[in-house]
């Protein structure tokens, strides 16, 4: 069994939200949330200090983020671009704003980026704050494999083939109806992401 597991993390005078993906041998990796909202806990944490990393196992390549971090395209492409299959999400999704999130968000960086994207929301209300559910599997064509209530602890499943996220080249009809995930990009058009606001 492979488990990822949200966690706080305290590193000398730092402290991070942290996942922890955990293999039958033990600790495989560790992700720090690199996007910190000023909300909740991450008020007082500290922002990641590692790029992101996928982690390659027999089960498929695995990319970590962690909630508010999916709200940015840029994550999600540069775990695809690293080789990932898989984007996993661990998240506290508050109810509100995370029936949208996980509804249309979740399921677009799966079909953007052809990649499976698991997500894991929590329920219940938790020092006046209550949390969306809503956790789900979504494989690479954008499809809903699971989909959890908003109310009930449940364990949901999905199958998935890690092969198909890796052919990003598509046809439909050949010679007419092509797309290619990767190569389409028009990365000389993209330099304006990376710089700050100001300067835009």
């Amino acid at each position: 069994m492979y488990v990822i597991v949200g966690l706080l993390e305290k590193e000398q005078d730092k402290l991070f939200n942290a996942a922890a993906f955990v293999g039958p041998d033990g600790l495989i990796g560790k992700y720090r949330k690199n996007h910190l909202p000023f909300l909740g806990v991450d008020r007082f944490m500290d922002h990641g200090d590692k790029p992101f990393e996928v982690y390659h196992t027999p089960i498929g390549n695995i990319g970590m983020q962690i909630y508010y971090d999916i709200i940015f395209p840029e994550s999600s492409r540069v775990l695809t671009l690293l080789g990932a299959d898989v984007l996993v999400l661990p998240t506290n999704f508050p109810r509100g704003r995370g029936e949208r999130i996980s509804t249309y968000v979740v399921s677009s960086r799966a079909i953007e980026n052809k990649v499976h994207v698991v997500s894991a929301d929590r329920i219940g209300t938790e020092r006046g704050s209550s949390f969306a559910g809503l956790s789900k599997i979504v494989n690479a064509s954008g499809d809903i494999l699971a989909l959890a209530s908003d109310d009930r602890d449940e364990i949901i499943y999905g199958e998935v083939d890690v092969e198909s996220t890796r052919q990003k080249h598509v046809t439909v009809v050949p010679g007419e109806y092509e797309l290619d995930y990767l190569e389409d990009r028009r990365r000389e058009l993209y330099g304006v992401i990376t710089q700050p606001v100001r300067d835009v």
